[in-house]
């Protein structure tokens, strides 16, 4: 009888606690991940030096490259230098726009990354896409998922507080990817992964109604790994559609028409709740869902309405209209709906009435 089985793309080792960099000399010693031990660190701003120095003594070769920022040139650049030291694998220490850095510089080099994240933020510690500004603005692009993930906690609570917070965003939006996945499916037959659509919708409600703050290491620790799990989500779905729906198209919109508004975990929040609002206004479902997600969002001190991030009603309703160019060919409530000008500004002025007391 034969054995039917379906191989998962899966991290190596998920490491998420207080101490865990620490440990990291020992993960690298894994012949899975580096051979003969050449590796590479890379480090961004921040914490990155001090985690690096820490763990320096525990590789026998090992040279550190800073990542300045998180663009396409400063990934390639890293890519070239990693070609050129012919490093068997590369360790990318930072918060999201370093890991994101990093990431496709290992991909463009063809070697396997080590994610030791120093903050919350978003998804892209532990997913196959890395985002990246370039020339016209900000853009996603596909990558290898890291081959190890490492979280620590004492790291974490060092990082400023709106940027773990922010992590809370992105995991809630997973609600709304998935409500525009399973419309996509009705309406244009598109294939749901069933597999990557439960692992996404159960990282964000195992998050949704949990207890306490950033404060605790518990909630932490469900943070983290809600985080990864949202990126093997994509994973296995070889597609970011598990993590990525109108929300996300919102928030890449604002992200292009109004650089520096806020940051991609804020932003997925706000993207979230105003999806729902749509779908109960305009499709009768949803209510509950979007009274559960702001409750959330406000529990934790995150922006739930466009004045919270510096937008008016004009400006949001302008990047929800050009949101649907951010993602072509992803059918989401936006597409869906295809509200015109005046309509999407109604909509947006009824969420900010609505849900701004």
């Amino acid at each position: 009888m034969p054995l039917l089985t379906r191989m998962l793309t899966a991290p190596l080792s998920i490491d998420v606690r207080r101490g865990a960099v620490a440990d990291l000399g020992t993960l690298l010693a894994d012949r899975r991940i580096a051979t003969e031990g050449r590796v590479a660190i890379a480090v961004g701003p921040g914490q990155g030096d001090q985690i690096a120095e820490h763990v320096r003594p525990s590789l026998e070769a090992c040279e550190v490259f800073r990542v300045e920022d998180g663009t396409v040139d400063a990934a390639v650049a890293l890519g070239s230098r990693l070609r050129a030291g012919s490093y068997e694998a590369v360790v990318g220490i930072g918060g999201g726009r370093t890991i994101d850095a990093t990431k496709y510089a290992a991909t463009l080099s063809g070697i396997p990354m080590v994610s030791v994240a120093t903050n919350l933020s978003h998804d892209g510690i532990c997913s196959p896409v890395a985002s990246l500004t370039h020339e016209k603005g900000k853009g996603s692009f596909g990558v290898v998922m890291p081959l190890a993930m490492v979280v620590d906690l004492d790291y974490v609570r060092a990082a400023p507080p709106r940027l773990v917070r922010a992590g809370v965003g992105d995991v809630v939006s997973n609600f709304s990817a998935v409500e525009d996945w399973l419309l996509a499916a009705q309406e244009c037959g598109e294939k749901v992964d069933r597999m990557a659509l439960t692992v996404a919708r159960t990282a964000a409600e195992a998050l949704l109604h949990q207890p306490g703050t950033i404060d605790s290491d518990r909630f932490l620790t469900v943070l983290a790994e809600g985080l990864v799990l949202s990126g093997m989500a994509m994973s296995f779905a070889g597609d970011s559609r598990p993590a990525s729906g109108g929300d996300h198209e919102i928030l890449h919109a604002i992200d292009q028409l109004f650089p520096g508004t806020a940051n991609h975990g804020e932003l997925a929040g706000i993207g979230a709740a105003f999806c729902y609002h749509l779908r109960a206004t305009h499709l009768g479902d949803g209510a509950e869902r979007l009274e559960e997600i702001l409750t959330c969002l406000r529990r934790h001190g995150l922006p739930c309405l466009p004045g919270d991030v510096g937008l008016s009603v004009d400006q949001f309703a302008e990047a929800v209209l050009y949101a649907p160019r951010t993602r072509p060919g992803r059918y989401t409530i936006l597409e869906h709906l295809g509200l015109d000008e005046d309509a999407t500004r109604k909509a947006v002025q009824e969420y900010v009435q609505a849900h701004g007391g």
